[in-house]
Parts: C-alpha cells; sequence; structure tokens
C-alpha cells in the first residue's frame, strides 16, 4: 500500500514537472545595470577597512599593508570607471534602462540598519540595549533610538 502511494506520489510529480512550460514561468525581475558594480564596491570599501584594522592591531607588516592596499584601490577605480562607462552609455542610450518602479533598488537588498540606543545625558550610541552608558556611565534606563 505504501508502496503504491509513493509511486503514485512520484508519477505525479514527474508529470508535474515536464508540464510546466517555460512561458509560464514568471519574468525575472529587472535588475539595475549598476547593481553588480555597486556590490563591488562596497566590497572592496569593506575589505578596506578590515585591511587598516589588521594593519593598527599588528596582523599585517607595513609592505603588505602597503601592497594589498594599492591593490584594492586599483581595483576600486577599475569598478569607478566601469560605473562612469555604463553611466555614459546610458546617457547615450546604447544601454536600455527598466523603468524605475521596476528596478529593485540595491538598498532592499542590504541588511537594514540596526537600532540604536543613545544615552540621554552624553548622547553616545550603542547597538544592544544596557543599563548603564559605556561612555559616561549614567543610567540608560529610557534611553532608545
Amino acid at each position: 500500500m505504501i508502496i503504491a502511494l509513493t509511486s503514485l506520489l512520484a508519477v505525479v510529480m514527474v508529470v508535474f514537472v515536464i508540464s510546466v512550460r517555460a512561458k509560464d514561468l514568471p519574468q525575472p525581475e529587472p535588475v539595475s545595470p549598476f547593481e553588480h558594480l555597486d556590490e563591488r564596491k562596497a566590497s572592496i570599501y569593506e575589505n578596506l577597512r578590515d585591511l587598516q584594522f589588521e594593519y593598527r592591531v599588528g596582523k599585517l607588516s607595513d609592505q603588505d599593508y602597503q601592497q594589498t592596499k594599492l591593490d584594492l584601490q586599483k581595483e576600486l577605480a577599475t569598478v569607478m570607471a566601469e560605473i562612469d562607462r555604463v553611466k555614459a552609455e546610458i546617457a547615450a542610450g546604447r544601454i536600455p534602462v527598466p523603468a524605475p518602479e521596476l528596478v529593485r533598488p540595491a538598498a532592499v537588498a542590504r541588511k537594514p540598519e540596526p537600532t540604536k540606543y543613545v544615552c540621554p545625558s552624553c548622547k553616545a550610541e550603542f547597538q544592544q540595549p544596557l543599563k548603564f552608558c559605556g561612555d559616561c556611565g549614567k543610567p540608560m534606563k529610557a534611553a532608545k533610538a
């Protein structure tokens, strides 16, 4: 009984998969011609911040830091030049741009800003709620963003 039911379910699934036609699938969401470039630019900036942090804590020698920083800056310059090239081609009409309401904004793909908690005394900002301010030490019971 169980084998027959499993076989029937498998046959139904195979028939369903075969019967789905490409024209029945929804069209993919149009994306901005800058989306991949913006993501790459953000990645390079993040790598530069990480590199600077590792240099400051002593994980990298001065020579390694300077060489890696130079490589990342060259890569960033290439990405920025590509962004300028795409903007020029859009302005010249060689690259079609989807309607703005159809383009998914890059901000949607990013994580939302975390809630910040502000000290009522010194106005210091913190990512998580605290009982006492990490800067001035005063109570933060009513402190919220």
